[in-house]
Parts: structure tokens; sequence; C-alpha cells
């Protein structure tokens, strides 16, 4: 039996992360993942995914070349993709990044146990035979795609057909047609991917619209753009049943079948708690309950991550876990979920912090908007990504910027500024008076800046 300051329970991007804060901090720490480290994220979804996003979006860059003044020799780009090597790079890019985890956690002088941990107490541990004890507990096990009770959606998932998001990015082929379940970021990002290599994409949505939680504006252009580059989105569907590769399904117009070769469920994603049973911890309709210092309804028991069903963000697991090692430290922090960015990475990107108009609203503020488009910035245009906007929506007593909406090719890059001027609670006239290098896509945050607080400089605005 090893004991142990800090016993963490799940090693990816929360549970390394927590880790290595508190071996920072002096602690003796123990990590216990029953995969690789990295979990979700650096294995099968933001890094991979990220990887082909990149070898996908090179492919559509050089079909448009001519555009940019660029000729072949010989005639057209005979351009075309190369699927196994696209997987074979992305394994590379993951496997790089897991290793340089696993180096820290090595450098850190951290414990690594590789296998299922089961929790037996609140300070107890088990995991291949050996008991671990320690004196806090942090709980970082993360979430799994959930699959609802469809007729036939089981039998066709044990047929490779209907797959979750880690399979999709494991295909051994290029699909001809891939239809997707439920309209939130993982399908739009799985949908500008599928497409943008020359894959046929249907999305089936069962309410009216798609990324339901961002803002309208940010919604609308997206799912313009998606249509208009070739993806099928049919909003207002009800699941019927799934027979092999058939998808039977209603909509307002009647009831239909649509046929692909693979189906990808988008629905959501379930808390993993199994091997925490004997701590009967408080749950929530979501995962489990914490309170703003990351404990759970265990003194010494701390939750973070997708577990707890809240932001499922890599980097709000990341904060989480540093701010639970803090507080088992003896600070006081507690997390702004409000400052806290989010992304989507389409093609154009999104990223978002803060309140969306319409729930900035609802919140009881007195609000005031300001857009700027790509299509006026010099940057946008030279490199012939002009769709898209900033979107400023600021509290009119004091100016303070209280959520930022950019769709733009570096958005992801981009709201990052957002993020920092709100955590110092910021106003318009401060970002309008930041000096904005130029030519950059920056320029726009500044520019819609301008807006909130007279008018844009590079825009007719009456």
């Amino acid at each position: 039996m090893k004991s142990y300051d800090l016993i963490v329970v799940g090693g990816g991007p929360g549970g390394y992360v927590a880790a290595i804060k508190a071996a920072q901090l002096k602690a003796k720490v123990a990590l216990v993942e029953a995969d690789r480290v990295g979990g979700v994220c650096l294995n099968y979804g933001c890094i991979p995914t990220k990887t082909l996003l990149r070898s996908a979006k090179l492919y559509q860059d050089i079909l448009n070349a001519k555009t940019f003044g660029i000729d072949f020799t010989g005639g057209e780009a005979s351009a075309s993709i190369n699927w196994e090597n696209l997987m074979i790079r992305k394994g590379k890019v993951v496997d790089k990044i897991v290793g340089g985890v696993e180096q820290l956690l090595k450098f850190n002088g951290i414990d690594v146990y590789k296998g299922f941990g089961t929790v037996t107490d609140a300070q107890t541990v088990s995991v291949n035979d050996e008991i671990l004890k320690g004196k806090n507990l942090i709980i970082a096990t993360g979430s799994s795609p959930q699959f609802p009770n469809i007729e036939g959606l089981q039998a066709s998932r044990e047929a490779g057909i209907v797959l979750d998001s880690t399979a999709a990015i494991s295909l051994k082929e290029q699909p001809k047609h891939v239809v997707i379940l439920g309209g939130g970021v993982i399908a739009v990002e799985f949908a500008t991917l599928f497409n943008s290599l020359g894959t046929k994409v249907t999305v089936l949505q069962r309410s009216d619209e798609i990324l339901k939680n961002e803002d309208s504006d940010v919604k609308a252009l997206i799912k313009r753009h998606l249509e208009e580059t070739g993806v099928n989105i049919i909003t207002g569907t009800s699941l019927k049943k799934i027979e092999g590769d058939r998808i039977h399904y209603t909509d307002s117009s009647g009831e239909h079948v649509c046929v692909a070769d693979k189906i990808l469920a988008s629905l959501g994603r379930t808390p993993n708690i199994k091997g925490l049973e004997a701590l009967s911890l408080a749950m929530t309709k979501k995962g489990i309950k914490i309170d703003g210092h990351m404990r759970t309804s265990i003194p010494n028991v701390y939750a973070i991550g997708d577990v707890c069903g809240g932001m499922m963000l890599a980097h709000v697991a990341s904060a989480e876990g540093i701010a639970a090692v803090e507080n088992i430290m003896g600070k006081d922090e507690i997390l702004d979920y409000h400052k806290i960015p989010s992304c989507i990475y389409s093609f154009p990107e999104v990223g978002a912090v803060g309140y969306t108009e319409e729930s900035a609203i609802a919140a009881g503020f007195e609000v005031a908007t300001s857009m700027f488009p790509l299509s006026a910035n010099g940057k946008a245009m030279a490199e012939g990504e002009t769709t898209g906007f900033v979107k400023i929506i600021s509290d009119k007593k004091y100016g303070e910027v209280i959520g930022v909406h950019i769709v733009a090719s570096h958005a992801t890059d981009m709201i990052a500024e957002a993020a920092g001027i709100m955590a110092l609670e910021g106003t318009v006239y401060d970002l309008a008076k930041t000096v904005h290098p130029h030519p950059t896509l920056s320029e726009i945050v500044m520019e819609a800046a301008h807006g909130a607080v007279d008018k844009p400089i590079h825009l007719i605005k009456k």
C-alpha cells in the first residue's frame, strides 16, 4: 500500500493538469488512468480531429488555388485524398503530444498507475491489485458518447455502421455518404471535416436549429455557410428507427428514409461514474454535484471536467483541475464560467465567450451590440476568408464587455483577447483604445468596439 497527498483518478486534460499542478506545489501525487494519458481530448477528440481538419482545409485551399493566381503545370490540379496517410499523420501527432504529457508527468515526479481505478472509500483507490491511500481525491473520469434508445441503433452500431466520434476518426477508408445524427458542436465539426474532404454529408437535427446554445447570428451564419458548401441540414426531425444503413425519420413534410454507408451518432455525452459507486456522491441530472470550489458532497473528494456535466471542454477541465488543487492547498479559487471561451472548429471557425445577446437580455442587462464584418477587413480579403464577423455585447450602463462572438478563419485564437478583457472587467472603450496591429484579423475586434462607442472607422454606418 502506498500513501499520497493526492490521488487523481483519470488522466485527461483535467486529471493530468491537476496532477502536475499539485506536484509543482510539492504534493506527493498519484495519477490513475485506464487508457492512455491525455484522455479523450488528446487521443480521440480535440487533437486528432483538428489534425484531420487541417488536412481538410489544406485540401480545400489546393482546390481553390486558381483563385489566388496559382496555376498547375499541365492543367487542373489533380489533388486527391490519401485516407491512409491522413490517418498515419493523425496518429503521429497524437503520439507526439501524448508522449510529451508522459514526460511532463515523469519530470514532475508523479506516480502513474495504468489501469482501471476503483474508489473503495474517500481515501482509497484500488488499481491493478494495488491499494493506494490519499489524503485527498480528485475525480476526473470524463464522459462517454450517449446512445439513446432508438430501435435498431445498437444493431447497426455492432455492425460498424453507426459510429461514435472516436470511431469516426479511425475509419479504414473514406465514406461516400455520412449521416450525422445531432446538430451540436461535434456534429458541426464532423460535418465540416467530411464535407471538406469530399464526402456527402446529411445532418439530421431534432430541434429547429443547429448549435442551439450559440448566439443567433452565429448559428444562422454557420448553418447558411454549411449549406452553401454542400451540407444537407434537415431540422425538426424525429428519428423512428435504424435498419442497417437506413435511417427512418419524420419531419414537417412527413416520413422519410435516408441511406448512408456510415451514421455518426452525435447525441450528447454521459459521465463516467463506474468505479465510484462506493462513495454514494450527490449527483445532478448531468453528473457529479460540485460546489464552486470543485468539492463534492464528501469534504476531501473533488470532481472536475466532463464527469460533472458542466462545460464539457478540455480547457475547462484543466482550469477546474488547477482550481481544485489550489483549493486543496488552502487557497480560495472559484471559476467564473461566463468568462471561459468556447470554440467550434468549423470553416470558418467560431470563438465565443460570455453572454449571447439573447441570454444577456434574459439575465436583465440593458444590452448594446456592435458587429463588424470580415468582408471589410484587409487581411481577410487578402487571405480570401471574408465570411464572418465580430459581435460585441456590452452593458449599456458602463460599457462593460459581457459577451463576444467571432466567426472567422482564426476565431479560436482571436477569442482569447476577448476572454482577457472580460477577465479584467474591461469595457468597449478599453478595446477601442487598444491599438491593434495592421493588417490583422484582430483589427475587427477593435472596429467592433469603435462601433459600440460610436462608429467603426472602416465601415459606412449611418
